[in-house]
C-alpha cells in the first residue's frame, strides 16, 4: 500500500492530497483547520504531503531525513528540480 501511495503521489500529488484528506486522518492531525491544506493543494502539494508524512511517521521530529525530504519536495513543487514550465516551453520551440 505505501508503494501505491508513493507512485500516486509522484504522478498525481493533488489527487493523493485529496485522498489523504478524505480517507485518512493524516492531514487533520498535521494541520489545524482547512486553510493550509487548501493552499497546499493549489501551490505546493508535495510539500504539504511531506509535512503530513513527517507528522505521522516521524512524530514531528525534523531530523536529517525529514529535512532532506522537505528540500526535495519544495524543489519539485517550485520547479527547481525536474525542469519546470520554463524548460518545457523552451524545449518545445527548439
Amino acid at each position: 500500500m505505501p508503494c501505491l501511495l508513493f507512485v500516486l503521489g509522484a504522478g498525481f500529488p493533488r489527487l493523493l492530497l485529496l485522498v489523504l484528506y478524505f480517507f485518512t486522518n493524516w492531514l487533520p492531525a498535521a494541520y489545524t483547520g482547512i486553510l493550509i491544506p487548501l493552499l497546499g493543494l493549489v501551490f505546493a502539494p508535495l510539500s504539504t504531503i511531506w509535512y503530513a508524512v513527517v507528522q505521522h511517521y516521524y512524530g514531528g521530529a525534523w531530523t536529517l531525513w525529514p529535512l532532506v525530504g522537505m528540500v526535495f519536495a519544495v524543489g519539485i513543487d517550485f520547479g527547481i528540480i525536474g525542469g519546470g514550465a520554463r524548460n518545457r516551453a523552451r524545449r518545445s520551440y527548439t
